[in-house]
């Protein structure tokens, strides 16, 4: 009994004596990181962990090569370091891993984090790999709560969400909508660009005007590459924090993904950011975000929008007497746009298609623009 007591006394001691030397108080947060495989060598990997280890964190780096204040896990390819990085994570010898490939389910994907170069701001990018869905507004309507939780579980307790200007958007910003309408605590970003709005461009994601930025993984991914290596021309990720944790719904592995082309500062950033998700408890911060979405009508939500059908205009329409359209109305999706013509034209409304800096827009007459809008957002098109 005096033996475990002075055990515990001891353990405490070095605790507090790591944390003023770190900077960080607390038990140490467990991460390995496969050092195999990368374009750049196991020396780049290895420079990553002893970066890391500096920062109160017990890296576990597996591969061939050893360094002081690093624990290495020896192993003889890249095939058997995967193998042992994913017996560490179910025994729970660690609490997550940085690795540069893992086969996620379906339901389950990435939170990248970058520095966006405009103004230096922190961004989560939601999602960057894995599939969150296979329908791809379902997808994305998921990303959002990914990217919040995330965010929240690295301490941003109010992160705000902007959506990519991609196909899904305005479908996303709906359902994102109604989750908040129906109570579940989102706050949206503002574009950078005057005419505002939650959407996002090009110029948002290089300001950082979102915390959460959302989008498909496939965009993401761009995103991600993107905005950590445009200083290196692509074969060297030199910033941020890489592909990020895989989050899904029940899921409670915290891997982190980076690239073969990642560099050492970046997955030093990888190892930082899982160290952050262990402090910051991401598993418990997942259950409560679920359960306060399910809560605010996620299920029916998805539900009811694969079940809607838009009204078909199958049939040909002929157009209205032409009018002089200057009035936008925007906010429709691409597939729906000629659809979006057609039902005006059914209800006697002149209407044109087009395509502003914004995405597509409808354009009708000054005194049709209200009756217009308002008929569209009936028929489902816009929010």
């Amino acid at each position: 009994m005096a033996n475990k007591i002075e055990q515990m006394i001891a353990s405490t001691f070095m605790e507090m004596a790591q944390g003023l030397e770190t900077g960080s108080f607390g038990k140490k947060p467990r991460i390995a990181l496969t050092g195999m495989g990368s374009e750049h060598g196991e020396e780049n990997a290895m420079e990553a962990a002893v970066m890391a280890a500096k920062e109160g964190i017990e890296v576990y780096y597996i591969g061939t090569l050893e360094a002081e204040g690093v624990i290495t896990v020896t192993v003889k390819d890249e095939e058997e370091g995967h193998k042992k990085m994913e017996e560490l994570l179910k025994n729970k010898e660690v609490d997550g891993a940085v690795t540069m490939h893992f086969p996620f389910p379906i339901g389950v994907s990435t939170v990248g984090r970058a520095i966006t170069p405009a103004k230096g701001r922190e961004m989560f990018v939601a999602t960057t790999t894995g599939t969150s869905s296979a329908d791809r507004i379902e997808g994305m309507i998921k990303n959002a709560i990914y990217g919040i939780i995330a965010a929240k579980a690295c301490g941003k307790q109010d992160p705000t969400v902007g959506i990519l200007n991609v196909d899904g958007a305005r479908q996303t910003e709906i359902a994102l909508k109604q989750l908040r309408d129906n109570g579940y605590a989102i706050s949206f970003a503002e574009s950078a660009r005057s005419d505002g709005g939650c959407v996002m461009r090009g110029n948002d994601v290089l300001q950082g005007s979102a915390d959460v930025m959302v989008c498909d993984s496939l965009s993401g991914n761009i995103l991600i590459k993107m905005l950590s290596s445009y200083t290196t021309g692509g074969s060297y990720e030199a910033a941020g924090y890489g592909y990020g944790p895989g989050i899904g719904e029940g899921y409670e592995q915290l891997v982190m993904i980076i690239s073969r082309a990642s560099g050492a500062p970046l997955i030093a950033g990888a190892i930082r950011y899982a160290a952050e998700l262990v402090r910051g408890k991401v598993f418990e911060v997942a259950k409560k975000e679920f359960a306060a979405a399910k809560k605010a009508g996620l299920t029916e939500i998805l539900a009811a929008r694969k079940g809607a059908e838009k009204p078909a205009a199958a049939e040909e329409v002929a157009a209205p007497p032409k009018e002089v359209v200057t009035e936008q109305i925007a906010g429709i999706e691409i597939m729906d746009l000629e659809d979006g013509v057609k039902t005006l034209w059914k209800l006697g409304i002149y209407a044109e298609s087009g395509m502003g800096c914004t995405g597509p827009i409808i354009l009708v007459s000054a005194q049709n623009l209200e009756k217009a809008a308002e008929e569209l957002k009936k028929a489902g098109y816009i929010n």
